[in-house]
């Protein structure tokens, strides 16, 4: 594995006191996630303030503040940074830098809240985890797959009280906001390996929730393709693209079981936008979500011929409050749960697996290295 000296603590930088219980906020990036749920979260908390944010242009900069009521601009991420008014950064920049957004941050003294993809590839991800590691009183957190919070800890008891029984298979298919192909479509920064490294689609965030449920896998083998193998950049320039847009992938996990995952953003006409069976030697978890509509549970026992509707019971209803755990975890009030740099690590060495199986077209092990 390749490291870096980068990690390495700045000794021209030490921990700044601060009050616990007010924490100034430097935004870096600022995109359609920090704008809907990061800033409102973080508007909810008392004791916040929100000093600074520093986007990809002066102008996008002073739109965010007068929008949101943010104190100040920063000419550049680095300004942020050396700040030493701000005790926390919340990262919202395109994954090819958050590893070093991450790493300068924490030599910085800042606290880490870092938007998901966690990094290019698990290269950067690990140096990202080292960093984190030289620097255990700071906070680092990545932002966790909120699309299954609400069904998690209800899966997870289920799971834990032997419901299915052992684990036989967890079948999968993803095509949420999918439809047949458009040859005219835009570049998006999602299919420039330059800004999104190896990451592909919504897959790492689909099996980060997977891995919640039943653990980490231990072996991958995919195929895929880019059906639209050209888009068009800002230009209106025809563009090559090699990221897929359509991709199985078959596995087994650590603690047993196999998986087969089929996620595209190129197939039209499904009733189901996602359909996830997990399926054991005594019964069936089903997570569905019908096109348009919200996700639902179901689940079948031995000897049930159709699998019946799970009501979630409200304490175990899970919701979204990354910026609150964020905060508290800086107060000292509570840990990361989602998502912690170790557990993100594990999502990005997923993904690198996959990709390179597309390469060689053999079963990749896990973990890397």
């Amino acid at each position: 594995m390749r490291t870096s000296k980068n990690y390495l603590p700045d000794t021209r930088q030490f921990i700044r006191g601060y009050d616990m219980e007010q924490i100034r906020v430097g935004l870096i990036g600022a995109g359609g996630n920090t704008k809907s749920r990061h800033i409102p979260g973080f508007n909810k908390i008392k004791g916040i303030q929100l000093l600074s944010v520093a986007n990809q242009s002066t102008q996008s900069s002073e739109q965010v503040a007068k929008e949101f009521n943010i104190a100040e601009t920063a000419k550049n991420w680095r300004v942020i940074l050396e700040d030493d008014r701000i005790d926390a950064v919340c990262i919202g920049t395109w994954p090819n830098m958050h590893c070093p957004i991450t790493i300068a941050a924490l030599n910085h003294g800042k606290h880490v809240l870092c938007e998901a993809r966690m990094a290019l590839n698990s290269i950067e991800a690990h140096e990202m985890l080292h960093a984190s590691r030289y620097h255990p009183d700071l906070i680092s957190q990545i932002v966790p797959a909120p699309h299954t919070l609400e069904f998690d800890t209800t899966i997870k008891k289920l799971l834990a009280d032997d419901f299915i029984g052992d684990l036989i298979t967890l079948d999968g298919r993803v095509s949420f906001g999918a439809d047949y192909p458009n040859f005219s479509s835009d570049l998006h920064w999602r299919h420039n390996r330059n800004f999104s490294g190896n990451n592909i689609m919504n897959m790492g965030i689909w099996y980060e929730a997977i891995m919640r449920w039943v653990g980490p896998a231990n072996s991958v083998f995919a195929v895929g393709r880019s059906i639209v193998s050209h888009r068009l950049n800002a230009d209106g320039n025809r563009v090559p693209t090699s990221i897929p847009d359509h991709i199985d992938i078959i596995g087994t996990f650590e603690q047993g079981g196999q998986m087969r995952l089929n996620i595209s953003s190129v197939i039209g006409s499904l009733e189901n936008e996602v359909d996830i069976y997990i399926c054991g030697t005594k019964g069936t978890l089903r997570l569905v979500q019908p096109k348009g509509e919200g996700k639902q549970l179901y689940a079948g026992y031995v000897g049930s011929d159709v699998l019946e509707k799970i009501v979630v019971n409200d304490k175990d209803r899970g919701k979204w409050r990354v910026e609150e755990e964020f905060i508290n975890a800086i107060r000292g009030k509570e840990k990361i749960s989602h998502t912690d740099f170790y557990t993100a690590v594990k999502y990005m060495e997923w993904t690198d697996a996959v990709t390179e199986s597309l390469k060689t077209g053999c079963m990749v092990k896990l973990p890397l290295g």
